[in-house]
């Protein structure tokens, strides 16, 4: 069963619990170091790209992920998207499949043994900056600017899976979300890696003009950064009287969904979710179901096309 993650994890600083926890953080720390010392793979026919995180969850890799396949076939790539196959992750495949050439299995490699057979020019994984498996020609490591890293501690203290002082090993950071002020953030990551680019984006609705501003709405969301899907809406003025958190890739029962309409009925509300969480309903059941369509827009577009032809 899907839990949502500790509060404490996403806590300024580090409370008793995160504390208490540290002792088991020693395998994940083992584990990272062990992996550290495998020799990975790197194919000479096919370029790869890694967007992945070292914060667990609500980092935009997805929406990242298929913004960098739009990108790149307008400049006449031929592209694929790569996602390992995990069950409780069907909304994540879903929207790949929708958005960009998808090849999903059980093992990444045998996923990009398949790209390599359809002459893939490019692959871009969506997850797996972890893997010792392989050796990116590059490798994004994302981050939600709300939550950035939490409480700073590994797993299980905190959100972690390896430490930040670790992302000099990578070749670019996006920070990801609703316009805030990163300037704190970016100076956190230059004292690491001086040289580290940086790219900030946003994310900005496509079907707003579907929508009453003067309506009341409820929201629900099961995604890994449910604020930032609420922030979105606010900043767009959208009146929002309830909202309902489900935990990340929760997979909707039909009496969820009825208890959701039932509630909106009594609050004369208008129910509004995510395209995540609305490609994971039952067919049957999405009247009355609307959702946000959103594109993330990277500020400096050009900046990042530049360093892409430069590595690829």
């Amino acid at each position: 069963m899907k839990v949502n993650k500790p509060k404490f994890w996403d806590f300024k600083k580090p409370n008793y619990v995160s504390y208490f926890l540290l002792p088991f953080t020693l395998p994940l720390i083992i584990n990272n170091f062990f992996l550290s010392l495998k020799k990975n793979l790197k194919y000479k026919n096919i370029k790869t790209i890694c967007v992945g995180n070292i914060y667990v969850g609500g980092t935009a890799k997805t929406p990242l992920t298929i913004k960098l396949n739009e990108i790149l076939k307008k400049l006449n790539f031929k592209t694929a998207t790569i996602k390992k196959f995990y069950s409780n992750q069907i909304d994540e495949q879903k929207l790949l499949e929708r958005k960009s050439n998808l090849y999903c299995k059980k093992k990444r490699v045998d996923a990009l043994k398949n790209a390599l057979d359809d002459n893939i020019d490019i692959a871009i994984f969506d997850d797996g900056l972890q893997d010792a498996y392989f050796n990116y020609d590059l490798s994004f490591v994302c981050f939600n600017n709300i939550n950035w890293i939490g409480n700073g501690f590994l797993i299980p203290s905190g959100p972690l899976r390896e430490k930040l002082k670790n992302i000099y090993k990578y070749d670019a950071i996006f920070l990801n979300g609703n316009e805030e002020d990163n300037s704190e953030i970016k100076k956190s990551i230059k004292k690491i890696s001086a040289n580290m680019k940086i790219f900030e984006t946003y994310y900005k609705p496509i079907n707003i003009h579907k929508f009453n501003i003067e309506d009341n709405y409820l929201i629900f969301s099961g995604i890994g950064s449910p604020n930032s899907f609420k922030k979105t809406l606010l900043k767009y003025n959208f009146k929002i009287i309830k909202e309902i958190i489900f935990p990340d890739h929760y997979q909707y029962k039909k009496k969820d969904i009825e208890k959701i309409k039932l509630l909106a009925i009594d609050l004369k509300a208008t129910i509004i979710t995510t395209e995540k969480d609305y490609v994971k309903i039952a067919r049957e059941s999405l009247n009355k179901i609307n959702f946000l369509g959103i594109d993330l827009v990277i500020k400096n577009e050009d900046e990042l096309i530049t360093f892409i032809k430069s590595k690829i």
